[in-house]
């Protein structure tokens, strides 16, 4: 976490700053982004919710994302990390929402993609996503690594006021 705070204090300052709020909806990184954004103190200021999207079940439950939206593309990619993302932002009517989506280890996912996956999207004023493969099957060390990723992507992402 003391990695990822620095990421998460520049965040919260341009968040803060702009008057922007965030959702967040993450995977394999377990809500290690939520949570490097609440350590920031005044969280509430710019932060309106966040979820753990790990199973089929928990997508249609907290996010009404059902089989005819994922017609045509697979979890773990860019297109439906940025799906998690516009709906998280949608459902809380936040300016800015993350999605994050991957296989942490220490086995790849169901869908062919190698431990160390994952695919993170930004929705806001301006779209990003990005994959990013670490290379390594070490469960923890690729949570830390994909919500680094995650926070750096929002760091590109929202600019500075």
């Amino acid at each position: 976490m003391k990695t990822l705070l620095p990421l998460a204090q520049t965040i919260a300052q341009r968040l803060v700053a702009r008057r922007d709020t965030i959702a967040i909806a993450e995977s394999s990184t377990g809500g290690l982004v939520a949570a490097a954004l609440l350590a920031v103190p005044g969280a509430s200021a710019y932060f309106l919710g966040g979820a753990v999207i790990y199973t089929k079940s928990a997508r249609s439950a907290l996010l009404g994302i059902g089989d005819a939206d994922m017609q045509g593309f697979r979890p773990a990619t860019e297109t439906y990390a940025l799906l998690l993302a516009r709906r998280m932002r949608e459902r809380h009517g936040a300016t800015w929402g993350l999605g994050e989506t991957g296989a942490t280890g220490p086995t790849g996912n169901r869908y062919g993609d190698p431990a160390g996956h994952t695919c993170i999207g930004v929705a806001g004023p301006v779209e990003r996503a990005v994959t990013l493969r670490t290379g390594s099957a070490e469960r923890l060390a690729n949570m830390d690594a994909f919500a680094k990723r995650a926070l750096e992507l929002l760091v590109e992402a929202i600019p500075a006021a």
